[in-house]
């Protein structure tokens, strides 16, 4: 039986100004962003958002500077009110629970990675890393014990002793998550955490997330205005513009099918085999088991990936489902016009 998803975001809007009720009760919602500003003198940051994001899901929120994402993001952990609609969380709406609730969900649910790290520099990394636990309430030596697991986890053994400015930018990026990881949180909340990194960190970095998240299958929201980082990071995008929604699906959606010319820029210089996978690309045939002898892989194999496999044989390969059914087959002039862009 499929299980409800662990965030639910309905219809969200956010209006900055001296009356945003009274605005959301009287303007047109239909107007524009700049038309709302005109009319009423209020902006509005996030305009009729919904998502969901399922347990264990990396969610990519993408879009240019003033779309909308790092405020949509704080509506999530109400560090910025809604104007209006619900966030659910495990099926409670966090935007109407009272500050001592919100502030266990905070300390135990959820937890969120800066874009400039957000460190104390006072502090060493130990005592960084475990501040979570110690607002929690838990003992010196648990703390420290944990601090300690989840600064290895990060890679960032031996480092425990010594403070924020005496590391780069990309190692004091893996304090962040290593504070927000120790108190071992449900959903962690990024804000463009990569952004401020030199691009060999960054790319460093994501590998290193992508790494973690396999094996702790955090449900994640991450927030970015780098297309390319957010087809690597996400199972899902939503890319927004003027705080609204302009395209929601998997990377591969939105790189075959932009919805419209804002998506497509986006989508331009995207080299499309990386981001295409087997079940997109693949001959379909009746579905069969796999045979012994068989040469397979998976259906959500990325195209780049397949490459050298393809180039060994001039047999088809067989691509197969989670069961190992045989649901299709590629071969290599297949792979070939995928990567012209001609599939």
């Amino acid at each position: 039986m499929a299980t409800e998803p662990k965030i639910i975001c309905n219809n969200i809007w956010k209006v900055f100004g001296p009356s945003p009720e009274r605005v959301m009760r009287d303007m047109d919602r239909s107007l524009s962003r700049n038309d709302v500003q005109e009319q009423t003198g209020h902006v509005v940051g996030v305009k009729d958002v919904s998502f969901s994001v399922d347990e264990g899901e990396t969610f990519v929120v993408m879009g240019l500077s003033g779309s909308g994402k790092s405020t949509l993001v704080r509506c999530l952990s109400r560090l910025i009110d809604p104007t209006e609609g619900q966030v659910l969380v495990d099926g409670q709406d966090i935007t109407s629970v009272s500050h001592s609730e919100l502030k266990t969900l905070r300390r135990n649910k959820m937890a969120m990675v800066f874009q400039h790290f957000g460190l104390f520099p006072h502090r060493k990394v130990i005592d960084n890393v475990a501040y979570g636990l110690e607002v929690r309430g838990e003992g010196r030596q648990k703390r420290y014990a944990k601090a300690m697991e989840t600064i290895e986890l990060v890679g960032l053994d031996g480092w425990a002793d010594h403070y924020p400015r005496e590391l780069s930018g990309g190692m004091q990026q893996r304090v962040g998550l290593a504070r927000a990881m120790a108190v071992e949180p449900e959903i962690l909340l990024f804000d463009e955490p990569f952004s401020a990194l030199d691009p060999l960190i960054r790319r460093e970095m994501q590998d290193e997330l992508l790494s973690l998240q396999s094996r702790l299958k955090k449900t994640m929201v991450f927030i970015t205005h780098d297309f390319l980082e957010a087809i690597k990071m996400g199972d899902n995008i939503m890319i927004m513009r003027d705080g609204a929604v302009s395209q929601m699906g998997t990377p591969e959606e939105i790189v075959a099918n932009p919805a419209d010319k804002y998506v497509a820029d986006f989508t331009e210089d995207v080299p499309r085999y990386k981001v295409l996978s087997a079940g997109k690309v693949m001959r379909p045939i009746p579905p069969k088991p796999l045979g012994a002898t068989d040469l397979s892989v998976p259906i959500n194999a990325k195209i780049d990936g397949l490459i050298d496999i393809v180039a060994d044989t001039d047999a088809p390969v067989a691509v197969v489902d989670e069961q190992g059914t045989v649901l299709g087959e590629i071969d290599r002039s297949i792979v070939m016009k995928s990567m012209k862009g001609s599939f």
